[in-house]
């Protein structure tokens, strides 16, 4: 009879500790869950920063391209004789053989 207590007694001892066990690796698993989503938030929010700076970049990358392209060919623009003319008449006042001037008063 004291076998079967100390038996008993036994499995209910280890019952415990099993109980004991798996409760504290469900209470460490809940915390490392618990970390983990807060590491996914915190990472969804500075994606979604980057991707704003991302549509900011891209925008101003096209407005630099579009001036780039404006600049070419303004420059094939400065290449040509009605640029040449154009400039003479404003800043130097220069008129072409055969003009009128008319000057108001």
């Amino acid at each position: 009879m004291a076998k079967h207590a100390r038996s008993k007694e036994f499995r209910r001892k280890r019952s415990l500790n099993n109980r004991r066990c798996m409760l504290l690796i469900s209470i460490v698993l809940v915390l490392g869950v618990i970390v983990m989503m807060s590491r996914v938030f915190s990472l969804k929010k500075r994606q979604a920063v980057y991707i704003e700076k991302e549509e900011y970049y891209s925008e101003l990358l096209a407005d630099e391209q579009k001036r780039a392209e404006e600049l070419v060919e303004f420059e094939k623009y400065t290449q040509t004789n009605a640029y040449i003319e154009e400039v003479a008449e404003e800043r130097f006042g220069l008129v072409k053989d055969g003009e009128i001037i008319f000057i108001a008063q």
